[in-house]
């Protein structure tokens, strides 16, 4: 029988500034109203231009390095943004580094559904080897500062925001278990979310800089919508239920749902597909979509605020671009 593996501590970060509302609106030419009750954003924590991802992540991930001490550690996973430090370049060693822990560090990125896929990916490792004790999950996203608020075809990435979060997994941990996860991906939407230039296909030069290519776009936004509208929800749903399927759960079991960020509408739409109201769950209106980060981050937040109890069942649930929708179940408490 495989080991349970739990998350043994959380921990956060969140940058300095805090964007509000009001300034996105300015930004962007959207009515402050319309940010706040459509986007569902009062505002955001903007990194600085000097504070990178690795940093947030050794930030968000020493309290808990601190409190089990960084020889128990065996591995560090980093899961989050893909705009890192650097082109071509992997952060987790970094990190790792930092933060002072042998083992090996490797990274599962798999943009805003990275979490939930992250969550999979790791506790599959830690039951599958016996020699792996424990496993530092961080994440972070500094992806506020490739938004360009004067292209109208990125308009839903406006509340893309700032911030870092750390989670650790121990082996034969019977306590806040991870359970069952599930994906599915629509490859068809592959080439519609993209930062243009900087890649093989448009290597960065003076051409792509003065065209604007190096920001966040959006190929075609009236296909990607037509298209998308008709099959995310459902897709939501069917990773939702094989997740807890797998878990031994059904929807009705469902505590608290904890999703990426999304619009106000989107996310209420998705609660009540799930049967769930808005006080099981978490809606993070003062951040905004962090790539990969928001379901722990939310999960770091409903810990803090006294939130969870033992038993409940977590839904931890994303969508990242490309188009991959994931979940993953956790039972939070001591298992029966």
């Amino acid at each position: 029988m495989n080991p349970a593996v739990g998350i043994a501590d959380l921990a956060r970060y969140e940058p300095a500034r805090f964007m509000t509302a009001a300034e996105i609106g300015a930004s962007s030419g959207i009515p402050e109203e319309i940010v706040i009750e459509r986007f569902g954003l009062h505002g955001k924590h903007v990194a600085a231009d000097d504070e990178h991802v690795s940093d947030m992540c050794v930030a968000a991930a020493r309290p808990i390095v601190e409190r089990a001490g960084a020889g128990e550690i065996d591995a560090v996973v980093y899961f989050g943004s893909h705009w890192k430090d650097y082109a071509v370049w992997q952060a987790a060693p970094k990190i790792q580094h930092a933060l002072g822990i042998d083992g090996f560090a490797l990274e599962a990125v798999n943009v805003s559904a990275g979490a939930p896929v992250a969550l999979k990916v790791v506790s599959d490792m830690l039951r599958a080897d016996e020699r792996l004790r424990s496993v530092l999950l961080v994440g972070a996203s500094k992806e506020s500062h490739l938004i360009d608020f004067a292209n109208p075809r990125s308009r839903f990435m406006f509340t893309f925001g700032d911030g870092a979060v750390a989670a650790l997994l121990r082996r034969g941990l019977a306590e806040n278990e991870v359970l069952g996860s599930a994906l599915r991906t629509d490859g068809s939407f592959a080439d519609q979310v993209r930062v243009p230039a900087g890649g093989s296909v448009h290597p960065a030069s003076h051409a792509t800089v003065d065209a604007g290519w190096h920001t966040l776009d959006v190929a075609d936004p009236e296909d990607m919508k037509q298209r998308l509208d008709p099959i995310s929800l459902k897709n939501f749903l069917a990773v939702a239920t094989d997740a807890l399927d797998r878990s031994g759960h059904d929807i009705g079991d469902l505590d608290l749902v904890l999703p990426i960020h999304m619009k106000r509408s989107i996310h209420r739409a998705l609660l009540e597909e799930l049967g769930v109201d808005e006080e099981r769950s978490l809606y993070l209106d003062r951040n905004g979509h962090m790539s990969a980060v928001d379901p722990l981050f939310s999960l770091s937040v409903a810990r803090e605020q006294d939130r969870l109890r033992d038993g409940d069942v977590i839904l931890l649930i994303a969508a990242g671009t490309g188009y991959t929708w994931a979940a993953s179940v956790v039972r939070w408490g001591r298992s029966a």
